[in-house]
């Protein structure tokens, strides 16, 4: 059974004020939790409707119905377990290979793809401006599938993290105006800039990039704008990787 104090402070955890308050996040879904699980990342507490799913202490696993999961559960269609865990310790940035930095990226959907495509195309650091979504927003930990127990993700002043590294790595940004990123050979380290889903890179940014990269369009009829960021950002890790 979910008690009262239970049920509420999963419920607080769906504003990021109280995850930063409890540094504790949610996340729901066997195929998720089970990743947290082998990662080592703590748990706190497990609720499941079948606990034969999962391998805990089981003192803080508490077998519930399918109409108690419902009642805690952000998802409109609950699936099977959702876990309450601590948020990890933030690592040290190395820089030593590609690392990729998003500038104000808003959609939890969107931050959550990128994160899977970091653990995909091996990108081990993901840098994140302050006012990007936070990355244990449960929209983002159910789109990362897992993803996020291999990728170390830092929030960032992130003008002052570029101006840092300034001559001691390339920075390489998504512009409409750059050079078309299947043309360059480009190198194993640097670090990629990624903008606003609607305002692309902010001028503050721009003016720290050194290599301006574009992504040519070769639809005739030129209606479409501009690329989906996530959609983006899975061509230019491809082209970097490819190089």
């Amino acid at each position: 059974m979910v008690s009262k104090n239970q049920r509420k402070l999963i419920k607080s955890l769906y504003q990021k004020k109280y995850r930063k308050q409890h540094g504790l996040f949610v996340a729901e879904g066997k195929k998720v939790i089970k990743e947290l699980l082998d990662a080592n990342i703590e748990l706190h507490s497990l609720f499941t409707v079948d606990v034969r799913f999962f391998e805990t202490s089981g003192n803080n696993t508490y077998k519930v119905t399918d109409e108690e999961l419902k009642q805690i559960s952000f998802l409109t269609t609950p699936q099977t377990a959702l876990g309450v865990f601590y948020i990890p310790k933030i690592k040290k940035i190395e820089n030593n290979g590609l690392v990729l930095a998003l500038d104000d990226v808003r959609d939890p959907g969107n931050l959550g793809t990128i994160i899977r495509l970091c653990d995909w195309f091996g990108v081990k650091d993901l840098v994140c401006s302050l006012q990007t979504v936070d990355c244990y927003n449960t929209k983002v930990i159910q789109a990362t599938m897992g993803s996020i127990t291999r990728v170390n993700i830092q929030y960032v002043d992130l003008v002052k993290y570029l101006e840092e590294n300034t001559g001691l790595v390339t920075v390489f940004g998504t512009f409409m105006d750059g050079d078309s990123v299947y043309a360059k050979q480009l190198p194993k380290k640097g670090i990629v800039v990624m903008g606003n889903e609607a305002n692309g890179i902010s001028r503050t940014i721009e003016d720290l990039v050194d290599k301006r990269l574009t992504i040519p369009q070769f639809g005739q009829n030129r209606e479409t704008e501009s690329l989906n960021v996530a959609t983006a950002t899975a061509i230019l890790l491809s082209e970097f990787r490819r190089s």
